[in-house]
C-alpha cells in the first residue's frame, strides 16, 4: 500500500535524515528531482526556447526551487526567478541555494507585481512559494501572483505541496480567506501526504510524483494512513466457482423507502444485484411499489414483516425518513447480528438519538470483526459529531477518525478524496472518482455495492475499501468514455460498477502465479 505521512511525521523523518547527512545534501537531491521533472514537462512545450519562471519563497521549499533553477540554467534552459524571501531570515541551505543562483547570473524579476510576470510567455512555472509548514493564508502581496499563476495555461509544477494547501487535511489554509496554487503537477518529497488526495487537494495537486530523496526506510514511523486501491482488498477478489448457485452469494436486505422516497432503496438494491448478491430484497418502511418493472428479480417487502438475522447483509437508511416508525425499525436492525451498512436517514436518526448511538457502538465487541459500516456525507458527519460541515471539511481525515472511534464502526466519509477510517485510527484515502458522483442517488449506489460485498462473505474492512474504490472507478470509466461528468445520473453508474468489478477480478486472477503442471494446486 502507498503510505501517507503527516507533516509532523515528515518533519521527524527529515530531521533524522539531515543529522546523518552532510549539509545541503537533501536540498541538492530535491533540486535535482525538480529539475528532472521540469525537463520532462518542457519536452511537450510548443516553443523552441521555453522560458521557466521559478517562484521561491522564504523557507527550504524556496531553496529547493532555487537549486532546481541552477540546474535548469546549466541545462541551457532560460530561467527567471522571482524571490519572495528576506535573505537574512532564510534557512542556511536556502541561503546557499540563493548564492548559487546569483553566481549563475540567473535573471531575477525584482518587480513583485503580476504585471511584470505578464510581460513574458512561460512554458512552465515552478511553485516554490510555501511548503508543508504554512499556517496562515498568503498575504496581500502574494495573492495577485497566485491568481496570475492560476490563470496560466502552461504546466505549473508545485514543490512538495501546492502553495496555500494544508498538507495534512487538503483544505486551503485560511478557509474562505485563503488561496492556493492550482498545480498541474506536484512533486512531493520524503513521503506522500494525505492533503494532496482529499478535499481541495484533489483540485489543486494535479498529477503527483513522489520523490523519497533516498532516505532510508529505517527513519520512517509505521504509517497510519494509506492510499486505497485494489492491492488493499486483493485477497478478497476471487473468481466464481462453476459449482455454485444463488445461495452461494448471499442475501442483501435494503431497508428504507418511506412514502415518496422509494427510488433510493431501489437504486441501492439494483446495485446490490448488479454487484453479485445472490438475492436482493427491498424492505419498505411504508407501503411501496409491488415490484421493479425494470428489474423484477428484486423482491419487495414491508420492513415490519422482514426478519433481520445474521444470514443477510443489511443496508439501512436510503429514503428511510425520520419517523418514529423508521426509528423503531432501525433499532431492531442495530440489535441484529447482521453485517450492516448504515447510510442517509438512518445516520440522521442516530445523530438525534443517544440510545441508537449506544446500540451502534456496542455492536462491535472487543476482539471480534467489525460488523458495522457507516457512509456519511459531510453534512451527515457534522450531525453525528455535533459540528458543522465547514469544520468537517477543514480536516476530513480527523473527522473520519473521530466518527470511527465514537461509533465503533468503519467510516466511509464521502466527498472528494473519500476517507475510510477504522476505530483503531488507521485511515485510507480513496483516489478514484470524479465530480460525476456529485448527483443525487450515488450514495445509495455505494451503500448497495457495499452490502453486496458483505453478502458475498467479504470481510467488512475489504468490503468498505473495495466498494469505495470500485464506485469511484466506475465514475472514472464513464467520464473516460465521454459520458459526463456533467449530467450523469446515479442509475448510470450501476452497470459501470458491474464492469469494473468483473475487470478487477479478471486482472487479479491473471496476476496470480501459474501452478506447476506437475503439482496439484492446493
Amino acid at each position: 500500500m502507498s503510505a501517507l505521512h503527516s507533516v509532523a511525521e515528515i518533519r521527524q523523518v527529515e530531521q533524522e535524515a539531515l543529522s546523518a547527512l552532510p549539509p545541503y545534501t537533501l536540498m541538492q537531491r530535491a533540486g535535482a528531482a525538480i529539475a528532472e521533472q521540469a525537463q520532462q514537462l518542457l519536452c511537450s512545450a510548443t516553443v523552441s526556447s521555453p522560458a521557466v519562471l521559478v517562484l521561491a519563497g522564504p523557507g527550504n521549499n524556496g531553496g529547493d526551487a532555487l537549486e532546481a533553477a541552477c540546474l535548469l540554467e546549466e541545462a541551457g534552459i532560460e530561467v527567471s526567478v522571482q524571490l519572495h524571501a528576506d535573505e537574512s531570515r532564510q534557512p542556511e541551505d536556502a541561503r546557499r541555494a540563493l548564492a548559487r543562483v546569483r553566481e549563475a547570473e540567473i535573471q531575477f524579476i525584482d518587480d513583485l507585481s503580476d504585471t511584470a510576470l505578464r510581460a513574458q510567455s512561460w512554458a512552465l512555472v515552478i511553485d516554490g512559494l510555501f511548503g508543508i509548514g504554512l499556517t496562515r493564508p498568503p498575504g496581500p502581496r502574494l495573492r495577485p501572483i497566485i491568481d496570475y499563476i492560476n490563470s496560466l495555461r502552461c504546466p505549473v509544477l508545485s514543490i512538495d505541496v501546492p502553495s496555500g494547501l494544508n498538507a495534512d487535511t487538503g483544505s486551503i489554509v485560511g478557509g474562505r480567506e485563503g488561496l492556493a496554487v492550482q498545480a498541474t503537477h506536484t512533486i512531493t518529497f520524503i513521503s506522500d501526504k494525505p492533503g494532496l488526495h482529499t478535499c481541495d487537494g484533489s483540485d489543486h495537486s494535479g498529477h503527483i510524483v513522489l520523490e523519497p530523496l533516498e532516505i532510508d526506510d529505517s527513519h520512517f514511523p509505521p504509517a497510519r494512513a494509506f492510499l486505497n486501491g485494489p492491492q488493499c482488498f486483493a485477497t478478497a477478489l476471487k473468481p466464481r466457482a462453476n459449482n455454485s448457485h444463488k445461495g452461494s452469494y448471499g442475501d442483501v436486505i435494503v431497508v428504507g423507502g418511506a412514502r415518496g422516497m422509494a427510488g433510493a432503496p431501489v437504486l441501492a438494491a439494483r446495485t446490490a444485484a448488479f454487484s453479485g448478491a445472490g438475492r436482493v430484497y427491498v424492505a419498505f418502511v411504508d407501503e411501496g411499489p409491488a415490484y421493479d418493472d425494470k428489474h423484477p428479480e428484486l423482491m419487495f417487502r414491508l420492513a415490519d414483516r422482514v426478519e433481520f438475522g445474521a444470514s443477510a447483509a443489511l443496508v439501512i437508511g436510503p429514503g428511510m425518513g425520520t419517523s418514529r416508525h423508521a426509528h423503531d425499525i432501525l433499532a431492531r436492525a442495530l440489535d441484529s447480528e447482521a453485517d450492516i451498512v448504515i447510510d442517509a436517514d438512518a445516520l440522521n436518526l442516530i445523530s438525534a438519538e443517544p440510545s441508537l448511538q449506544h446500540k451502534l457502538h456496542r455492536r462491535h465487541q472487543a476482539g471480534a470483526e467489525i460488523t458495522s459500516i457507516i457512509t456519511p456525507h459531510p453534512l451527515e458527519a457534522a450531525r453525528l459529531l455535533d459540528s458543522s460541515t465547514q469544520q468537517i471539511q477543514q480536516d476530513r481525515p480527523q473527522a473520519a477518525r473521530l466518527l470511527a472511534r465514537q461509533f465503533n464502526a468503519i467510516t466511509v466519509l464521502k466527498g472528494a478524496g473519500t476517507v475510510i477510517a477504522f476505530p483503531d485510527g488507521e485511515i485510507l484515502i480513496n483516489p478514484s472518482g470524479n465530480p460525476a458522483l456529485s448527483t443525487a442517488g450515488t450514495g445509495d449506489v455505494l451503500s448497495g455495492l457495499c452490502g453486496a460485498l458483505l453478502a458475498q462473505g467479504w470481510p467488512t474492512r475489504a468490503a468498505a475499501l473495495a466498494a469505495t474504490w470500485i464506485h469511484g472507478a466506475a465514475a472514472d470509466q464513464l467520464v473516460g468514455a465521454g459520458l459526463g461528468p456533467v449530467g450523469l445520473t446515479a442509475s448510470e453508474f450501476i452497470p459501470a460498477i458491474r464492469a469494473v468489478f468483473n475487470q478487477i477480478i479478471r486482472d487479479h486472477v491473471q496476476r496470480r502465479p501459474a501452478a506447476s503442471p506437475h503439482r496439484p494446486q492446493p
